[in-house]
């Protein structure tokens, strides 16, 4: 087929035109996601130059040009205006850092915290203005959630409560099932679910009347088996589904219901090295003698520096995971879930699409690898050949096997 004798001019000039206006309305930013679309939009040009008669390649690629700036272009976002949030966990990690940039954006910030007198509460005072104020509410203490529902309601009388962001969380163990007390489990799902459940049905009827937003930070380990975070995954699971029941539910009232699946980032309390490790002894002090001869204090041990060595690759900077909580409180049309962080899509992408045998490879090539237990090596007394051979098949690569914010 004969080659065009004219470049394609009018279609770049077409998307041309375009990015510099929604680049001068801060609608789009100048970045690696804009370079690659263009680069791509240049490899559609060489192909429909050599495949296309003229007419239609131009057609193609100013169509391909008009939608690629479209997606690429930031959602429509609502008026801060005199808009009241209340955040959950506010004494470090993206509760504390949500907190600042809402109220340097305007908000009404209502941001609870386990300590009035934390280092993260006193930060929030010395660097926010008087529309933030501090309610101290653990999770787990029923007449701590009546108090800050009064004050929430009192407070917001004459703005109304625009959203919730649910992100107060715990997790105290990285261990297996087997070796995780009850109590653990207990603890993630108190503060982890029922704790953020009973806030927000008691903030519902503030959040129906300004047909306003629900936010709660989750995490992967709720989507994913990741090594030893069972009593964790298994809150933010609850949670994750409890939210997605609350979107459905409450959309006939206008309230648009968000969910953020953040990557491992720097957060304070996942960085605290000291409080792993006093958790590891305590593990190690309360497990049973029985239990601890069979998997060996070797095996805690190496479990706790494989998940030390882990949060090495955890990302220092928290703006990814703000701006998606600010984006699912103002965006016109939120998206249900976010998944603010470097690898997320690639990690999902294996998850939903590849075999179990390399998903289960995955997550421990990058989390935690546990060894073999005491009682399953080789060289252990009272294990012959025939009771190794199924216990060894048991562990093969193909069977299924974060911190506090």
């Amino acid at each position: 087929m004969e080659r065009w004798p004219w470049p394609s001019g009018g279609a770049w000039l077409l998307v041309a035109a375009r990015a510099l206006l929604q680049l001068l309305r801060a609608d789009l930013q100048l970045g690696r996601p804009l370079l690659a679309a263009l680069a791509l939009l240049a490899a559609l040009d060489w192909l429909c130059q050599r495949l296309l008669p003229a007419p239609a390649a131009l057609a193609v690629l100013a169509a391909a040009g008009w939608i690629t700036l479209s997606r690429l272009a930031r959602p429509q976002r609502l008026p801060v205006a005199t808009r009241a949030v209340l955040i959950t966990g506010c004494d470090t990690g993206f509760g504390k850092e949500t907190a600042k940039k809402l109220d340097a954006m305007g908000f009404t910030v209502l941001a609870t915290v386990l300590d009035l007198n934390s280092p993260g509460a006193l930060d929030l005072r010395a660097c926010c203005s008087p529309r933030l104020r501090l309610l101290q509410m653990d999770l787990t203490r029923p007449e701590d959630i009546s108090h800050v529902l009064e004050v929430t309601k009192a407070h917001t009388t004459s703005t109304g409560l625009w959203g919730l962001v649910n992100n107060a969380a715990i997790n105290d163990i990285v261990a297996d099932i087997e070796l995780s007390p009850l109590a653990a489990f207990r603890n993630c799902m108190e503060v982890n679910f029922f704790g953020a459940l009973e806030l927000t049905k008691g903030l519902l009827p503030l959040l129906r009347r300004s047909k306003g937003r629900i936010v709660a930070v989750s995490s992967p380990a709720g989507d994913m088996p990741f090594p030893c975070l069972a009593a964790y995954g298994t809150s933010k699971a609850a949670m994750g589904l409890l939210m997605d029941t609350f979107g459905s539910e409450l959309f006939p009232w206008g309230i648009k219901v968000s969910v953020i699946q953040p990557a491992c980032f720097k957060t304070e309390s996942v960085t605290n090295v000291g409080h792993w490790e006093q958790r590891k002894q305590l593990l190690l002090a309360s497990l049973p003698a029985e239990l601890l001869q069979a998997y060996g204090e070797e095996y805690i041990e190496h479990l706790h520096a494989q998940f030390l060595n882990s949060l090495c690759m955890a990302l220092p900077d928290l703006s990814p995971v703000t701006e998606a909580i600010t984006d699912a409180l103002l965006a016109a049309q939120p998206s249900p879930r976010y998944y603010p962080g470097r690898g997320m899509w690639l990690m999902y992408f294996i998850h939903y699409y590849l075999p179990g045998s390399l998903r289960h490879r995955f997550l421990q090539s990058f989390f935690i690898s546990p060894c073999l237990p005491r009682a399953l090596r080789p060289d252990q007394p009272g294990l012959t050949p025939t009771q190794e051979r199924p216990q060894d098949s048991h562990l093969s690569p193909g069977s299924s096997t974060l911190g506090a914010r």
